[in-house]
């Protein structure tokens, strides 16, 4: 039996109602939703905000505190010091200077892999004639055993590659090579060659080394293997890159490392360093580490995720400006906002438990995507993160937060560096056009280049055009390789210029 067209016509006129009540009801969910992950976003903008005017403040609290370090012998403790910045003296109190000749070794140990090279060094006319190197992992066990163990394997890969060396490497007759050493762990230096080992990171855990000489223990294995070497220079990588800097560059006064974590070391006047005892250095000036990564102040701009990370982390209420710029926390405070996006919007659906356990690198890397629909973004929400099926609102939502958190780190980044310069009063002009050239290594102003751009210009708008025209920024690689053993190249020769 046939309906009435008008029944009929009222059943369809009411369905299509219903179904626009649906709809409007899904638009009206979708706005709100787009709403909330908006005010997350505008929030996160507005806390991660640094003004030239609040970065300046940054920037004269970084030379206060220099300041401060450099006349508190408590900086060189462990730990328990009320001075944020170690300010550490290297007893470096000379730089290459691009003269320095002769078949040269680094060892490289930085974690659970070390790197051995040799350099033959040929004058300021050929400079680096040719270069080798090799990596070795270190096996588990030895990274809780005894001293003894871990060196003699040390010592022994050194032995296999000093076996190796070949054509074009060439070593006097009768000298003693020279090996510089690279030693990223907390040190107390004693001298250019010399450092006791504070504590131990990174997974090694052998205590009967705390408190030893780490350049003796080396010495005593390298002869154990009978080779004919000795530590000329113990240095950590930021020093090392300052050392490379100035070895191509004659102006370069300090150094920054922007990559995992974050350092700065400089070259300060001896007259400045009240905590140093002792007739000073001939050269008058001495490397500093500054250990900058610990420093903090009331102007840092701080959110929620911030303080939370911190809380969460292995040493809480410490290295708060290492976590603010650096490439091992950058992506981590970019997850967390992309966390509480997802359970307060639910921007990404049912995936808010995943992204909580994914690694978020990665998403830092999203924000270079330049593709118009930013399919590179979406590429890596599917493989990384295992969100699929993502809009272009939702990508440009991810680059939007990548980019706050990159602006902010770059632009801190940026103040501690004009500190620095503040500090040696470099960020005003000088009647001589001096020129000023800061070595930078490390994957982060490497390869993010936005960073990068962004730390640049942010610090030429603090120093104002005339005086940044004569302020230079260097990518300068390999400061832990090349720059450790420029400087065992440097401190022999001074030693073999000073017994003749």
């Amino acid at each position: 039996m046939r309906k009435p067209a008008a029944l009929v016509a009222s059943t369809a006129v009411f369905a299509a109602a219903a179904i626009a009540t649906v709809m409007a009801r899904q638009r009206l969910r979708e706005a709100r939703r787009w709403a909330r992950a908006g005010a997350v976003l505008r929030d996160l903008q507005e806390r991660c905000a640094a003004p030239a005017e609040r970065l300046r403040l940054v920037a004269d609290a970084m030379a206060a505190e220099m300041r401060a370090g450099l006349a508190s012998n408590d900086s060189e403790g462990e730990s328990g010091s009320s001075v944020l910045l170690k300010m550490l003296v290297t007893y470096v109190d000379s730089l290459p200077s691009g003269g320095e000749k002769g078949l040269f070794y680094a060892l490289d140990l930085g974690g659970t892999n070390f790197r051995v090279l040799r350099i033959q060094f040929g004058g300021k006319e050929q400079r680096i004639v040719k270069q080798e190197s090799k990596g070795v992992s270190i096996p588990q066990h030895l990274m809780s055993r005894g001293s003894n163990e871990l060196f003699d394997f040390i010592a022994a890969a050194l032995a296999k590659f000093v076996a190796s060396e070949g054509e074009g490497f060439r070593l006097p007759e009768g000298m003693q090579r020279q090996l510089g050493f690279t030693f990223s762990f907390p040190v107390k230096q004693n001298s250019v060659a010399s450092g006791t080992l504070i504590k131990w990171t990174k997974g090694f855990a052998i205590d009967e080394m705390v408190g030893k000489d780490v350049v003796a223990e080396l010495n005593k294995a390298i002869k154990r293997q009978g080779i004919d070497m000795k530590v000329t220079a113990l240095v950590n990588d930021t020093v090392g890159t300052l050392a490379a800097g100035r070895y191509v560059d004659n102006d370069t006064v300090t150094a920054v490392i922007l990559g995992t974590g974050t350092n700065a070391a400089y070259i300060e006047h001896m007259n400045s360093i009240p905590k140093w005892c002792g007739p000073p250095p001939e050269s008058g000036e001495m490397v500093i580490n500054m250990e900058w990564g610990n420093f903090r102040s009331s102007h840092l701009p701080l959110t929620e995720f911030d303080v939370a990370l911190d809380a969460e982390s292995l040493n809480p209420g410490e290295q708060i400006y290492e976590k603010l710029i650096s490439g091992m926390y950058m992506g981590e405070i970019v997850r967390r906002v992309l966390l509480k996006m997802s359970q307060d919007a639910s921007l990404f659906a049912d995936n808010a438990e995943y992204v909580l356990n994914s690694r978020t690198y990665h998403v830092l890397m999203m924000h270079q995507d330049t593709s118009p629909d930013l399919r590179t973004v979406g590429i890596n929400l599917k493989e990384i993160f295992g969100i699929e099926n993502t809009c272009g609102k939702t990508r440009k939502l991810v680059v939007d937060v990548c980019e706050v958190v990159a602006t902010r780190s770059a632009r801190l980044a940026a103040a501690g560096i004009h500190g620095i310069l503040k500090k040696l009063g470099r960020d005003i002009a000088s009647p001589d056009k001096q020129k000023t050239v800061i070595a930078v290594d490390g994957g982060v102003y490497k390869y993010y280049t936005f960073f990068a751009q962004c730390m640049e210009s942010t610090l030429r708008d603090l120093l104002g055009e005339e005086v940044a025209t004569s302020v230079v920024i260097k990518l300068t690689e390999d400061g832990s390789g090349t720059g450790a053993a420029l400087l065992a190249a440097s401190y022999s020769q001074r030693l073999q210029a000073v017994d003749d």
